[in-house]
């Protein structure tokens, strides 16, 4: 029996019904008995992803204290990183992890299988690249799965406009969805928040936000040695590839994009941008080492977000707002701890504050899993998926500006034609990469002025 989620209004009321209900495992055709709850009131994790930020994700969620909950299916299209992951997580929280060989799932397929272990009201992880978003969204919906979804949760207009339906959907089926914006939970920012619609440092006529350092995760991949195919290649190095990921740009940046847009409380209507490829090497990923964007608000107050990601240079890594009568600043080095505070003046010194959230902060990290959680177990409305889809869409804006050398418009990406890997949905482990390399390995990249309408 396999019931659907609209039969159940809420997880109480099918929780009474657990024990009348089986998951289905598509694994070699044989039919898994359903993973039973130790209380009843157990909710069970998959963790679909098994990278650092999956992994750091499952974490958070098996750590939160408001009742029990468990890990019983894993999903990844590598072996060796759900075999890493199950073992740091099985360190961590020998208790809570229930996941045998048969529910560890390899393949394109395998985030099915996941979801098919768990029962409506159970919460799903997407922590794969974002370009699987909105196909695992599909079968959670389909499922009655709660979602936690890692950011960016789309890289162009086509899966913008379609995760927005979807949300939609979820929130239909009152589901409870969040998505992996951290800063939005940080009780810093959030007083931080509170105090600049308070007019605590008047109009906001400036924002400024910076992530400079080195080179970071997979972003400047090397040619394919021939180990692997083209498509678990791309995917093993996604932060290199637009079509996976939107590259360093949407991957890294997002939260100051997000935060500082908070502040404003408001959205960017366009973008104008540089940015260029320096010390490029061996590297053949897509990504540009500097970038340097200027958006606007519909009321004509900038925000300039200036990334680099090159080796030797200046280290920088925090959000600040100015306004007619002070500053604030929103991170100052990093996601966490934020040291949120407002000043007197542009200068930011110790005379001239005004307010400081107080040390140490809650890590927002688990304060998103706590929230979220909590929504679940006490069917509070939560659903981020419209926010989540509005930061991803303002920070391609500016990543499409500055790849095309072009004004880009919020409805000029929302519009946008260029869906960079279209069928992603029927991938399997022998198709073709959604991006071919050249007959030199080489990828296409971003030509501004030259190509004009897309990315790549």
């Amino acid at each position: 029996m396999n019931p659907n989620a609209d039969s159940f209004s809420t997880r109480r009321e099918f929780l009474k019904n657990t024990g009348r209900i089986a998951a289905v495992s598509a694994l070699a055709g044989v039919i898994l008995p359903h993973v039973h709850a130790a209380e009843n009131n157990t909710i069970q994790v998959a963790l679909i992803g098994c990278g650092g930020r999956g992994s750091g994700a499952a974490d958070n969620a098996l750590s939160v204290q408001n009742g029990p909950i468990k890990l019983v299916a894993m999903a990844d299209v590598f072996e060796d990183r759900m075999k890493t992951s199950h073992e740091s997580l099985m360190t961590a929280h020998p208790n809570q992890v229930e996941v045998p060989p048969e529910r560890r799932f390899i393949g394109f397929d395998a985030y099915k299988k996941a979801m098919d272990c768990l029962r409506p009201g159970d919460v799903a992880i997407f922590a794969t690249p974002p370009a699987f978003r909105w196909v695992h969204f599909t079968y959670a919906i389909e499922k009655g799965i709660n979602v936690f979804m890692e950011k960016p949760v789309t890289v162009d207009g086509p899966t913008s406009r379609r995760m927005f339906k979807l949300g939609e959907e979820a929130q239909k089926k009152n589901l409870k969805v969040g998505v992996g914006l951290m800063c939005r939970h940080c009780k810093a920012r959030q007083g931080l928040f509170d105090h600049i619609k308070a007019g605590e440092i008047g109009d906001l006529v400036l924002l400024q936000a910076y992530r400079m350092h080195g080179a970071v995760a997979a972003c400047f991949a090397e040619r394919n040695t021939g180990e692997m195919s083209d498509l678990m290649y791309q995917i093993r190095n996604f932060h290199s590839f637009l079509w996976a990921s939107g590259g360093l740009y949407s991957d890294f940046y997002i939260h100051n994009v997000d935060e500082a847009c908070w502040m404003k409380d408001a959205w960017p209507v366009k973008a104008h941008a540089l940015g260029g490829r320096h010390y490029r090497g061996a590297a053949v990923d897509q990504n540009f080492d500097t970038y340097s964007v200027e958006y606007t608000f519909a009321d004509g107050t900038k925000f300039y977000m200036d990334g680099r990601t090159e080796s030797g240079c200046r280290e920088e890594h925090s959000t600040r707002a100015i306004g007619s009568k002070g500053s604030a600043i929103v991170s100052l080095s990093g996601h966490m701890p934020a040291k949120s505070a407002t000043y007197k003046a542009y200068d930011c010194g110790r005379a001239s504050k005004i307010w400081a959230f107080p040390q140490p902060e809650p890590n927002p990290y688990q304060v998103e899993w706590d929230d979220l959680i909590d929504a679940v177990r006490n069917n509070k409305p939560y659903n981020e998926v419209k926010r989540g889809v509005e930061a991803s869409l303002a920070t391609s804006m500016g990543r499409m500006a500055a790849h095309t050398g072009q004004v880009v418009t919020w409805d000029d990406i929302l519009n946008s034609k260029h869906e960079f890997a279209p069928g992603v949905d029927k991938l399997t482990m022998s198709s073709a990469a959604p991006l071919l390399a050249g007959a030199d390995g080489k990828y296409a990249i971003p030509q501004p002025g030259i190509i004009k309408d897309r990315e790549f």
